[in-house]
């Protein structure tokens, strides 16, 4: 392994006012625990002490963690056991000096819902494509990141969870070669000024695509692929990093009555112009459990966040019908094993659409196309016969999704913004 640059050369001049962390950032909490992630600016000793809102006196300590410059000197605190649907407070000590905060650290553990209740209401944001600029390491010309304070105003929103689609720190040439490449991105991106309220406002979780995981379009051929699935895990509180049979950085939580898959549409991608392999976008493997997954789910909307489009039927880029027989597989067995409720977000697109697909049996599949957030905007040059009239959005803008209504006749309220939070269109999907 290259010997690691000091993180302070890597991070950016952005004044006093930034605290001497990145985040915190908490992960998605469960019924009794939840991960608080945070980064030190150069090595450091850490710890978190948190307690019930409603009684102050309850707190708990974490143990002492010393941070780790292979690391990037970032940290994970397991927090727990909680007790479900509850408010937490916390604090951050870093030297053992309490760290502080233009705002309070917080989060709220799940509620137990089922048996008891209809299941609460809640709130999704979302959307793909951030990139920072770093003039050093950046092509030259004009800049391609812009409107940082859309991560405020994602912030104002008060989701419940933030699902990053994708495109998440955008790597350059020099970042993808080496660990330290990996490390200073992550760390240029993490070391944002306009995200840090974002991150320590709300729970978050994410999937890459192909500038998380190195050069643009990149694929399974790719030799620094296990280097990048150590990054994302590192800088991402997923639940965990893989399912059982798939290697790569798929994974899956639930939030109340939507079950949200994070697929890897990276480690196993073979691009639809190879003639002597068998093009693929998620692989056999990651298809086979994501059917069984979703069979199972009994959740009312099940929430699967892909990087690349999946239903839009023009095979351009990096759209799934650039690779037929695995989009045809993948929705064929969905059609067969009846499942409901289905809905795909990606990204990658630097445009905004909603897109259906309505099967034989009156069944709908959509699939919600979120970006950019901070990187230049596109408008599509193919015809999308599935899109939705009226939810091209072709400059930055984010999406949030509202969970509301009794089990049973949940309703999903997709709500599209621009960069300052204004409203462009929503549409209602009724449970089915």
């Amino acid at each position: 392994m290259q010997k690691l640059v000091p993180l302070a050369l890597l991070l950016p001049a952005f004044g006093l006012a930034q605290p001497t962390i990145n985040g915190p950032m908490a992960g998605p909490p469960d019924l009794m625990e939840t991960t608080i992630w945070m980064q030190c600016h150069g090595p450091c000793t850490a710890n978190i002490t948190y307690w019930p809102v409603a009684e102050p006196g309850k707190t708990v300590t974490t143990k002492l963690q010393t941070s780790d410059a292979d690391r990037a000197h970032a940290m994970d605190f397991r927090l727990g056991p909680l007790v479900p649907g509850t408010n937490y407070n916390y604090s951050v000590s870093v030297d053992g000096t309490r760290i502080t905060f233009a705002d309070t650290l917080t989060f709220r553990t799940q509620t137990l819902w089922k048996h008891r209740t209809d299941p609460p209401p809640f709130k999704l944001a979302l959307g793909s494509c951030t990139y920072i600029n770093e003039p050093a390491y950046d092509r030259p010309g004009r800049s391609y990141g812009d409107s940082y304070g859309v991560f405020d105003a994602i912030a104002a929103k008060d989701p419940d969870v933030m699902l990053w689609l994708g495109d998440n720190v955008y790597l350059r040439e020099p970042d993808w070669g080496s660990w330290s490449g990996f490390l200073h991105r992550y760390t240029h991106t993490r070391s944002t000024t306009e995200m840090q309220r974002l991150l320590r406002s709300t729970s978050h979780a994410a999937i890459w695509d192909d500038h998380d995981f190195g050069p643009n379009d990149g694929d399974a051929s790719f030799v620094g692929a296990k280097m990048a699935r150590e990054a994302f895990d590192i800088f991402w509180p997923n639940p965990t990093n893989g399912v059982p049979g798939v290697e790569g950085t798929t994974s899956m939580f639930s939030y109340y009555d939507a079950d949200i898959f994070l697929m890897d549409d990276r480690t196993f991608r073979v691009p639809g112009e190879n003639k002597t392999s068998e093009p693929a976008m998620l692989g056999s493997e990651q298809v086979e459990w994501l059917i069984r997954a979703l069979k199972y789910s009994d959740a009312s909307f099940k929430l699967v966040a892909v990087g690349s489009q999946v239903l839009n039927p023009a095979a351009v880029y990096e759209n799934m019908s650039t690779i037929p027989k695995e989009r045809d597989e993948l929705l064929r067995r969905i059609e067969e094993e009846g499942i409901k409720g289905v809905v795909f977000l990606t990204g990658d697109r630097h445009f905004t659409e909603l897109s259906t697909l309505q099967l034989k049996d009156g069944r709908t599949i959509y699939d919600l196309t979120t970006s950019p957030i901070t990187s230049g905007p596109y408008a599509p040059k193919e015809t999308n016969g599935l899109r939705v009239e009226g939810t091209l959005v072709d400059q930055r803008n984010f999406g949030t999704l509202e969970f509301s209504g009794a089990k049973g006749a949940r309703t999903m309220l997709i709500r599209v913004f621009d960069n300052t939070g204004k409203q462009l269109w929503e549409r209602a999907i009724p449970q089915e």
